[in-house]
Order: C-alpha cells, then structure tokens, then sequence
C-alpha cells in the first residue's frame, strides 16, 4: 500500500475532490460542513458491519430518491472507487425504478453516463479500486 493510500472513508470516497467538496460544503456554511464531515462521514461511515462498497451503493440509491444529482455524483464516484463494477452501480440504480420510477432512475442515469465520460477522458489517480482493508469491514 502506498503512503498516500485513503485511511478513512471519507478520502476513499472524495479522493482526489476532497478539498475541492469540503471547500464548497465549508463555502455553504462552516459548521454544516464539520457536521458533514465529522458525523456523517468520520462517524458513521467508518462503522463496521457493511464494506464501503456497500455503503456507497446504497448512498446513491438513497440520493436518487432524495434527488439530489451533485451529492449523487460524489457517491456514484465513491462507489466506483470503492470497487464496485459499473454493471453493479447500473444495477442498484435499476433497482430504483420500481420504488422511485423512471424519471429520477433516468437522471441517475444521466449522471453515471457523464461520470464515466469524464473518466474516460481523464485518467486519474483519484480512479481506482480503494485497498484499505479497514474500509471492508
């Protein structure tokens, strides 16, 4: 494992974007950003019980229900990063069509579709299968 390997969740997940999200949350209001941080992803996030994959899979079926497309894009990138396949990512967000119906699926879809395109385009360190064995708890 490399010295600049994630040790929390919570850079597994942002990688690279992490200051970038954290800026933008902080730029929002300072404190919701230390509650998002500290709480919903230091603190529960880092429980055991569900591997990351997991979690970020279900984070972004929980999202395309909420509809919410920029939070959705960090997690659809965490799950990828987390190891899940792009055929189970696109599974789990079939599997909102018949609780949430076709067009927030379809949205969702949308947003794995430029997800992947701009992966294509950029390769890049923050891509990638994430090797903390903590994080697969």
């Amino acid at each position: 494992m490399s010295d600049d390997a994630p040790t929390t969740a919570r850079q597994a997940i942002f990688g690279a974007q992490e200051e970038r999200i954290l800026d933008r949350l902080a730029a929002l209001d300072p404190d919701l950003m230390a509650y998002i941080r500290d709480f919903a992803y230091d603190t529960v996030y880092e429980r055991p019980g569900l591997d990351l994959k997991t979690k970020e899979l279900l984070a972004s079926v929980l999202l395309v229900s909420l509809g919410s497309p920029d939070e959705l894009k960090t997690h659809l990138r965490g799950a990828l990063r987390a190891g899940a396949t792009e055929q189970e990512v696109r599974e789990a967000l079939l599997l909102c069509v018949p609780y949430l119906g076709f067009p927030r699926t379809v949205a969702a879809f949308s947003q794995l579709q430029s997800l992947l395109e701009r992966q294509k385009k950029t390769p890049s360190r923050s891509r990638g299968v994430v090797q903390r064995k903590a994080l697969r708890s």
